[in-house]
């Protein structure tokens, strides 16, 4: 080994501590970086390429059949802003399904299928033309009595038997043949001309659809914008519906993009940590160092290669912390991308191979400049000036501060350790400034996880929430969703009877019930299934269930719908939606917007009375009850069960299910990320505390001959970083507040959502204060060690050392 390798593998062997903080500070700040940009090239890939290679609709518009002819919806291709236009397609939307009785697995034989949109289009079985249908299973519709489906909208079980459509008359029959769809959900089932003119005939209406590209379409204004274009080149009032290729982007691509904006955030602050770290730990090693420095020169090196030994100091702990966290970030995004790849069919996708050399290749020059600027320092440092400086004592600094603290009411070890961050303020400002990353990772991730943590109680609150439930009979003991509204044997309940049996019973402190209806919203957007509509009676204030804005429905004909919905669709309060049940339609006003996310992606809440008012079945499923307090759960099941078995219902204890496994991902890499910057933050500080009182040896010496005691040494040592620890989490705790501030809402953006005040707004007193002593906690950490170990050095050896 060269006399250069010599002097780098000592200077990271002795300084094995620091080395450690320059490791693990680039492994943070690379995991981050390399999981949001992985993130941010690969999440929208599959979705890009897939609506690519299928030549995708910018918008799906469909025109109500009785305003406009099939001429007057082609004559929109020629719209301001149209660059390729198909159709119109015949299209009939929210029919009502059921599996059919041939399904081979009897259990599903007969059961609800959820409401679709069929269409019909020439190409079929084209590759060619706009918003391709894309076989995964089977084969495409051949004659009149058969139908494709997307998977998710059929039993896979009964692949090959039949879908009843059983909201029209005569209950007509199709044989499922494939699972298909485009990459827009234009529709949800695909038949031969043939086979639509039988839904035709068996009284479904049929609309026409239009799909287009435009010139300008990157954004949701600008999608609106061409949706107008389209409605004023048809006749008035006759767009019922305009689906955009946006919305299903955002259900694709929303879960994985979600994690974008906080690991940007961890990735920018882990840089900056990196950087500054590395700079203290050089420059540390420079100043403590001059006088090796003295004599590497004088036994013939260069200033060249005295830069270049300092900066492999850096270098190469560096270079590990960055292997190991382009590895992590990679191994981290796979459950991520997984989930994102699924949605569309695609292969698992992996962080391209340019982002795993791009960032750390990036990082490392970063923290090669930054340790070349000190390295540089020692190189062109005189070989004679490095000598005496680094025998001679050096002179104190901060009297005057020292002065002042001796004239405070506190213990004389307190005062001094006050008045050392005055002695060298350069270095204080350095520890300030790690203690300062530090408290910013912790209250930006503190409430990140406050916000997690109300997301997750949402998911178990609202309609989910009741110590009891009541369900029809037939329901005990089956998986829920598995028995729908149109299931002959789940009859539902008889709201008024049931209601009134409960208030009946004793202990019984309030009950609401509700259900989903079997209607569906006209205009549901596409990417995942349609709107469904809930009918609910009595009062269920007590749930907390949270509105984003406007208010709860009060009357016959208003409705509430759901966040996601309302931002996919572009509903806002005052706006009207169509609902349909049986062919039935019903125009609901929108009054307020909910925060649900137990019910569904897409939801509409109006009061049972509604459907009762416009001569439609409200349907009710279930009652959630909350005994009084002190009233035992079982004891009150027991009288419950045998009020409730006449009414051909049953009582069962209420399970807290369906937490968001994606939340809980989120939630622990946060806190992954966050120990990790408050480890690297306290060891900054242990490597500046280590530095100082290594200098400081020999007055540490005279100190304990003048009776400081190991305590009172350590008192010494500790708050010499405690003021600055102080300064540090009054600013830190703001800047990280506006941090997570700015993270929260992109991230409710990329799920389609718009975050409620219980969730966007989590900085209590009971947790800002805390926090406000963070910068003290971390700075103390730091610290706690070097403390022990001035305290532990012996006078005599302290003495003789300059």
């Amino acid at each position: 080994m060269s006399a250069l390798g010599k002097v780098v593998r000592s200077g990271v062997g002795r300084r094995r501590v620091q080395s450690l903080v320059m490791a693990l500070t680039t492994f943070a700040a690379v995991t981050s970086s390399v999981l949001s940009l992985g993130l941010l090239a690969v999440v929208q890939a599959p979705f890009e390429h897939a609506f690519s290679a299928r030549n995708g609709a910018h918008l799906a518009v469909q025109f109500d059949g009785s305003k406009v002819t099939a001429a007057q919806a082609a004559a929109t291709a020629h719209a301001a802003g149209v660059t390729e236009a198909s159709g119109p397609y015949p299209i009939a939307a929210a029919l009502d399904t059921t599996i059919g009785t041939d399904c081979s697995k009897k259990d599903w034989a007969g059961h609800d299928n959820g409401p679709i949109t069929v269409t019909t289009r020439p190409d079929l079985g084209s590759t060619s033309g706009m918003d391709q249908l894309v076989l995964t299973q089977g084969r495409r519709p051949t004659s009149p009595g058969e139908i494709a489906l997307p998977w998710q909208h059929y039993a896979a079980d009964c692949f090959g038997d039949s879908v009843v459509f059983s909201s029209l008359p005569g209950k007509p029959s199709y044989l499922v043949v494939g699972f298909a769809g485009s990459v827009t959900d234009s529709a949800t089932g695909f038949v031969t001309a043939d086979g639509f003119a039988r839904l035709t005939a068996a009284g479904a209406k049929s609309d026409e659809q239009m799909l287009y590209r435009f010139a300008k379409a990157g954004t949701a204004a600008d999608i609106a914008a061409d949706k107008q274009a389209v409605a004023s080149a048809a006749p008035a009032g006759a767009v019922e519906a305009g689906q955009s290729y946006l919305t299903a982007e955002q259900q694709a691509t929303g879960n994985a993009k979600a994690y974008v904006p906080f690991l940007i955030a961890f990735g920018i602050l882990g840089l900056f940590m990196s950087v500054l770290i590395i700079s203290i730990v050089v420059s540390g090693a420079v100043a403590s160092g001059i006088r090796r420095i003295g004599i590497l020169k004088s036994l013939g090196f260069t200033p060249s290669q005295v830069a270049r030994a300092y900066t492999a100091q850096a270098m190469i702990p560096a270079t590990l912390g960055l292997v190991l966290g382009t590895v992590f970030g990679n191994l981290l995004a796979v459950p991520i991308l997984d989930g994102a790849t699924e949605q569309l069919g695609a292969a698992s996708a992996t962080i391209p191979w340019w982002v795993s050399a791009v960032v750390p290749l990036g990082t490392l020059l970063i923290v090669g400049v930054t340790a070349l600027i000190p390295a540089l320092r020692a190189g062109r440092m005189p070989t004679v000036r490095a000598l005496v400086v680094g025998r001679a004592p050096k002179a104190g600094g901060g009297r005057t501060a020292q002065r002042l603290a001796s004239r405070l009411p506190l213990p004389r070890a307190v005062s001094l350790g006050l008045a050392q961050p005055f002695a060298r303020p350069a270095r204080a400002v350095l520890v300030g400034v790690a203690v300062l990353f530090g408290v910013v990772s912790a209250t930006f991730a503190v409430g990140l996880e406050t916000g997690f943590n109300k997301y997750l109680d949402a998911s178990t609150s609202g309609f989910n929430v009741g110590s009891e439930i009541v369900i029809p009979t037939a329901d005990v003991g089956v998986p829920w969703g598995l028995y729908g509204p149109n299931d002959p044997r789940n009859p539902h309940l008889d709201a008024a009877k049931v209601a009134a049996a409960l208030a009946g019973i004793p202990g019984t402190k309030t009950a609401f019930g509700w259900g989903e209806s079997g209607a569906t919203m006209v205009d549901s957007p596409p990417g995942g299934e349609p709107a469904k509509v809930y009918t609910v009676t009595g009062d269920f204030s007590w749930t907390h269930l949270e509105l984003v804005s406007g208010r709860w429905y009060s009357a016959p004909g208003e409705a509430v719908v759901g966040d996601k919905l309302a931002s996919a669709a572009g509903i806002h309060v005052g706006d009207d939606v169509t609902v349909v049940q049986q062919n039935k339609q019903l125009s609901l006003k929108v009054v307020g917007i909910n925060f649900d996310t137990n019910m569904g992606d897409y939801t509409v809440m109006t009061d049972a009375a509604t459907f009762t008012a416009a001569g439609l079945t409200p349907h009710i499923d279930q009652f959630n009850v909350e005994p009084a307090r002190g009233v035992s759960g079982p004891d009150w099941s027991t009288s419950a069960a045998a009020a409730m078995t006449p009414l051909n219902a049953s009582v069962q204890p209420n399970s807290d299910e369906g937490k968001n496994i994606v939340v809980i991902i989120m939630g622990a890499l946060v806190v992954t990320l966050t120990l990790m910057m408050i480890a690297v933050a306290a060891l900054g500080v242990l490597s500046t505390v280590v530095q100082d009182t290594r200098e400081r040896v020999h007055d540490l010496g005279i100190l304990k001959a003048l009776g400081m005691t190991p305590k009172q040494t350590i008192a010494m040592v500790l708050t010499s970083v405690t003021l600055t620890g102080l300064i540090a989490g009054l600013i830190g705790v703001p800047i990280g507040v506006a941090v997570e501030k700015a993270t929260l809402t992109p991230m409710g953006n990329a799920i389609g959502r718009h975050l409620p005040p219980s969730v966007s707004h989590v900085y209590t007193a009971g947790l800002l204060i805390p926090l406000l002593a963070g910068g003290i906690v971390i700075a103390l950490l730091g610290a706690l060690l070097p403390a022990g170990w001035a305290a532990r050095s012996r006078t005599a050896t302290a003495l003789r050392t300059e």
